[in-house]
Order: C-alpha cells, then sequence, then structure tokens
C-alpha cells in the first residue's frame, strides 16, 4: 500500500500491530499454528482475510476497490469489527485504543478524498455483479 499511498508512520505501526497477520503477506505465525488441527483453521482465516484485503498487493487492485476497501477499514474499525475478536483475545497488544480507530479512520478518508480529486468519479465505483439485486 506504501508504493501508492502515503501512509503515515503512525498508521503504518497500527496497520503491522493490528492488521498484517491477517491482511498482508507478513504473516507472523504463532507457535500453535504448527499444532493440527489449529493450523488448518488459522490457515483457513489468513487466507480469507488477505482474499478480502492484502496491503502487500492493494496497489494492484482497481481504483474502484481500493476506493472501497478504505471505506471498508475505516466501518470495520469504527464498528470495532476489526481486528477480530478472536485475534485480539491472545494478541491483546492489537486491540485499537479510540485514538487509534480515529487515526485510521482520518486517513482512510483523506485516502478516498484524494482519490476522488485524481480519478474521475465512476471509476471509483465497484461494478455490480451480474445478477445483483440494483
Amino acid at each position: 500500500i506504501t508504493k501508492k499511498f502515503t501512509v503515515p508512520d503512525s498508521v503504518q505501526q497500527i496497520l503491522k500491530t493490528s492488521c498484517y497477520d491477517c491482511h498482508s503477506n507478513l504473516t507472523v505465525y504463532p507457535w500453535y499454528s504448527k499444532i493440527q488441527p489449529v493450523d488448518w483453521w488459522l490457515t483457513e482465516h489468513i487466507n480469507d482475510g488477505k482474499r478480502g484485503l492484502n496491503f502487500n498487493e492493494f496497489s494492484s487492485y482497481t481504483v474502484a476497490k481500493q476506493y472501497k476497501r478504505f471505506k471498508d477499514i475505516a466501518d470495520l474499525v469504527e464498528k470495532k469489527d476489526m481486528p477480530l475478536s478472536s485475534y485480539t483475545f491472545i494478541h491483546r497488544y492489537a486491540i485499537l485504543s479510540d485514538g487509534q480507530i480515529d487515526e485510521v479512520k482520518q486517513w482512510t478518508n483523506a485516502m478516498r478524498d484524494n482519490m476522488k480529486a485524481s480519478y474521475p468519479a465512476d471509476s471509483l465505483v465497484m461494478p455490480k455483479k451480474p445478477g445483483a439485486k440494483p
């Protein structure tokens, strides 16, 4: 993400601490990941997280997907749906403070504003999936 977007050091630290294990190619696997069936569960969980958002691949997403993911990030941290409670149960340091949530939201909103100023409005809209309701 840092190849295309400005990420303040403080936000980058938040992302590394609270997001990267499930949403980047820099996952640090804990010792218990070598135990079955924990390994299967963790692998599937992390792969699912990366399918939804991978910060290492963010710049390869379409402009519309990048724009939407910035909104998704803000919404999910605001609702405290991310990081997942199943992650923060063990990784207590990954719990976001209200100040960190505000900082992430301000950053994602600023990135969306920059994108609005840089791209045609129709390029920021995700295409509808075939058969989706209007």
